[in-house]
């Protein structure tokens, strides 16, 4: 070989050996700008200022509490909780009423949602104005609205005997809160709508200081912690305070069990990380971090769900039917809720027809069965994975 050829085949393999270096170089230099590092607590600046908001939310859950109170008080009127509900008026907290926002058109209101959800809240209120408040100081019975005692409280019910405060507000659970949170703030369809990924990019700023995904993202969050005084706190995630009359609070009760602790700090952690994922635009780990959402909040939903069924068949053997219904009316809500779970590949654990089939074998709460009771709440615990 002379040195011409030596020469030669010595460059081929310099100039190739440069290209793997700067090949690897790049992969390197791509993995390092998509590295994600979440932040002590859920706190995101840009530029000396937070980015992170939700009003919106926060207003909403405060809605909530007196849309409660509204139906446990027998002065209420029917325009005034549709009021309430529906277009965000007639609150005693003023701001409330200056929001612009309303708990109606977020009910059953992701893409996933039935159609024939949002209804059936719009009935309990009627049914409660019509039927129950007329009946207050009335002997309730099969058939008849009124008031039932046991040794153990006193509950408002209509014919059925449903408690139509513990229906609605705990029907919200999945109607509202887990339903935006799971199957419409945190899914790909909404972060990635429109050019938000091109806007993530670029740092079009649509909210304030935040990106649209930003702001999405913490809309979600804030479904979930909206109440709490300081979502900075080093504790947050190990301790949420339970505040209000919505999902933090059955969230926190769930932590607090022994066999369940640690569920608070697994979703805390999981929105920790996939906002830092998006300010990082790493959309890998910011979809795992949403599915780690999906799945654990949905648990929630199906512990309650359960807890409530068993609590029926307990207290009503232990001869308390008013505290036995006042569980069965938390029950219901929590199973109507089960339709808004999401299992992390976007599919509910339970569907509209199969929450619809359960709801019919207890839609009389006199005559309900405690070993359907016992075999609803023994088919959630193995669906779900409880």
């Amino acid at each position: 070989m002379n040195s011409y050829s030596k020469y030669y085949r010595f460059l081929k393999v310099f100039v190739f050996s440069m290209l793997i270096i700067s090949c690897s170089k790049d992969k390197d230099e791509d993995v390092a700008d998509n590295t994600v590092t979440p932040p002590a607590t859920y706190e995101f600046t840009r530029n000396g200022q937070s980015t992170v908001s939700f009003g919106g939310q926060t207003a909403r859950l405060k809605m909530a509490a007196e849309i409660y109170s509204a139906l446990k008080d027998n002065s209420s009127t029917k325009e005034q909780i549709d009021n309430m509900f529906n277009n965000g008026t007639g609150f005693s907290d003023s701001s409330l009423d200056a929001s612009g926002k309303n708990i109606g058109s977020k009910t059953a209101a992701s893409p996933i949602a039935s159609a024939t959800v949002k209804p059936i809240f719009d009935a309990m209120i009627v049914d409660f104005v019509d039927n129950v408040i007329p009946a207050w100081n009335d002997d309730a019975a099969d058939g008849t609205p009124g008031k039932l005692t046991d040794e153990t409280r006193s509950v408002y019910i209509n014919a059925k005997g449903h408690e139509i405060t513990q229906l609605f507000t705990k029907g919200l659970m999945g109607a509202l809160v887990t339903d935006q949170i799971l199957n419409n703030y945190l899914t790909a369809a909404k972060l990635d709508s429109g050019t938000n990924r091109d806007d993530q990019a670029n740092l079009v700023l649509e909210y304030g200081t935040a990106t649209k995904m930003e702001h999405y993202w913490d809309e979600g969050f804030g479904y979930l912690y909206g109440e709490e005084a300081n979502v900075a706190r080093a504790d947050l995630g190990s301790n949420p305070t339970g505040n209000g009359v919505l999902v933090n609070k059955y969230f926190k009760k769930v932590n607090d069990q022994a066999e369940r602790a640690g569920i608070a700090q697994t979703v805390y952690d999981a929105f920790k990380m996939g906002r830092a994922a998006i300010v990082a635009e790493n959309y890998t780990v910011r979809d795992e971090q949403a599915e780690i959402i999906q799945v654990n909040l949905s648990k929630v939903i199906g512990y309650k769900a359960m807890d409530y069924l068993n609590g029926y068949v307990s207290k009503k053997d232990a001869g308390n039917l008013a505290d036995a219904i006042h569980a069965l009316s938390e029950g219901w809500g929590f199973i109507l809720s089960l339709q808004f779970t999401n299992d992390g590949t976007g599919n509910p654990y339970f569907s509209n027809s199969e929450v619809n089939a359960m709801l019919a074998k207890i839609d009389n709460f006199w005559t309900v069965s405690s070993a359907d009771c016992t075999s609803m709440a023994n088919d959630i615990k193995t669906k779900m994975g409880l």
